[in-house]
């Protein structure tokens, strides 16, 4: 397999860890983070979890302001 580098926000690693904890508990045996990603999108599509992130106002315009930037900025490469 193949491993890759990804950055992700310490309130996203945080939830994700415990995530894999529960899973962990669930299912008696070690849980890697890479299994519980797997777990979730198999389980569940990935946009079932819309709406469970819990943010005021503010955090919303400034994530919707932060994606809007990275759009505009975002470049199809061909190869």
């Amino acid at each position: 397999m193949e491993t890759k580098a990804i950055k992700i926000s310490e309130s996203n690693y945080k939830w994700i860890c415990a995530y894999a904890g529960e899973l962990q508990k669930e299912l008696r045996e070690p849980v890697s983070i890479d299994r519980a990603i797997t777990f979730l999108t198999k389980k569940n599509k990935l946009s079932d979890l819309a709406g469970s992130w819990i943010m005021n106002d503010k955090e919303a315009e400034e994530m919707i302001s932060t994606l809007k930037k990275g759009w505009k900025e975002w470049k199809i490469k061909s190869v």
